[in-house]
C-alpha cells in the first residue's frame, strides 16, 4: 500500500553524501584566535550540479555553501545557520544554510536575461556584479520554541568573503578573517573556506601573559600574525583533495602553538519531504490548487533546494481553507 503524502517524511531521492572531515576546527592556545577549515570535498559537485547555474553564479553558490558551514560548526545548540541575500543584480537571492550537525543545502535566484546580458559584456563578475545592492541577513535558528537571532547589513564589498566580513564587524562588532573559494577541479566542483575569529581571552589554553597590563598589546600582535600567516593560503591548497586538513593547517600555523580538534562531517541537507509539500498546498484555497495543475489532474512542485520535482495526484490534495 502506498504511503499517503502528508505522511511520508523520507528523505527524497538525493545524494546520500557525507563528507567525514568536512570540518576541522583549531585554535591556537594562548592566543586570542581560533578557526575551522572547511573542505566540502565531492559533496559540493553533487550539490552544485543539481541546479542549472552558469559556472559564475555555481562559484558564488559554493562559497555560500562553504561560508554556513564554518558558522554553523560553531553553534553549542541544536539549530541552524542561514545565509541570506537579496539584491537588485542578476542574482537577486541567494540563500544557503546548515545545520548544526553539518546538513547543508542552497539556492541562487536569477534573471536569466540580465545575466546573460552581465556575463556577454563581463566573463568574469564579481560576487558584487552579480548580486548588485541589496542586504545580507545571517539569522541563527533554534528551533521552533526559541526566538530567532538575526543581524542584517548592506552589502558591502567585491566578493562575499568581504560581505561577511563586513557583516561581522559592522552587525556583531566580531573581528574575523574569512577566505572562500570554489571552483571547476579536475575532480568536480570543489568549495573551502579559511575563518578566524579573534576571541576575548587566552584563547585555547590559559595564558599568564595575557592578563598582564601589555595584554591588549599582545593579543594584536598575535590576531595580526595569525592572518598573515593565513593570507598565504592559496585556493589550490584550499581545495586540495589530496593534503589532509591537519597537514595544511600545520603548513600555515605550526609555529603558533597550533592545536587541531576533532574534525566534523557535512552532508547533503534539503529537508524536503512530500509531507512539508502537501502541508504548504493545504494552505491554497481550492481554485488556487485547481490553477496549478497540470493535464487537469496533477501538481507538480519543485524543490528549489534539490531541484527535485515532486508529483500530486488533484483528488488527493483537500484545501484546508474549505
Amino acid at each position: 500500500m502506498e504511503k499517503p503524502a502528508f505522511l511520508d517524511r523520507d528523505r527524497p531521492d538525493v545524494p546520500g553524501l557525507v563528507v567525514p572531515g568536512g570540518v576541522t576546527p583549531f585554535y591556537l592556545a594562548g592566543r586570542p584566535v581560533r578557526g575551522r577549515l572547511i573542505r566540502t570535498g565531492i559533496l559540493a559537485d553533487a550539490m552544485l550540479t543539481r541546479h542549472d547555474n552558469p559556472a559564475q553564479v555555481t562559484a558564488l553558490a559554493g562559497k555560500a555553501l562553504a561560508l554556513v558551514a564554518a558558522l554553523a560548526s560553531a553553534l553549542k545548540f541544536q539549530g541552524s545557520f542561514s545565509l541570506q541575500i537579496k539584491g537588485d543584480g542578476p542574482v537577486s537571492m541567494l540563500v544557503a544554510d546548515c545545520t548544526h550537525d553539518g546538513a547543508l543545502r542552497f539556492y541562487a535566484r536569477k534573471d536569466d536575461a540580465a545575466l546573460d546580458s552581465l556575463l556577454a559584456s563581463n566573463p568574469a563578475p564579481t560576487d558584487r556584479e552579480l548580486l548588485g545592492n541589496g542586504y545580507l541577513a545571517l539569522t541563527v535558528d533554534q528551533g521552533a520554541d526559541m526566538e530567532r537571532h538575526q543581524g542584517i547589513v548592506e552589502i558591502a564589498g567585491d566578493d562575499l568573503s568581504a560581505m561577511a566580513t563586513h557583516y561581522f564587524a559592522t552587525s556583531e562588532q566580531h573581528a574575523c578573517w574569512i577566505m572562500l573559494a570554489c571552483t571547476l577541479t579536475d575532480a568536480g566542483w570543489r568549495s573551502g573556506a579559511l575563518v578566524l575569529e579573534r576571541i576575548a581571552g587566552a584563547g585555547g589554553l590559559a595564558d599568564t601573559e595575557l592578563s598582564t597590563p601589555d595584554g591588549a598589546a599582545h593579543d594584536d600582535s598575535t590576531w595580526e600574525t595569525a592572518t598573515i600567516l593565513a593570507t598565504t593560503l592559496t585556493v589550490a591548497e584550499l581545495l586540495d583533495d589530496n593534503l589532509p586538513a591537519p597537514q595544511l593547517l600545520h603548513r600555515l600555523f605550526h609555529e603558533e602553538d597550533l592545536h587541531v580538534s576533532q574534525s566534523r562531517a557535512l552532508a547533503f541537507g534539503c529537508r524536503c519531504s512530500r509531507a512539508r509539500l502537501v502541508d504548504v498546498l493545504q494552505r491554497f484555497p481550492e481554485d488556487d490548487l485547481d490553477h496549478m495543475c497540470v493535464n487537469n489532474d496533477t501538481i507538480v512542485m519543485t524543490c528549489e533546494f534539490c531541484n527535485k520535482d515532486f508529483h500530486f495526484p488533484r483528488k488527493d490534495i483537500a484545501s484546508a481553507m474549505g
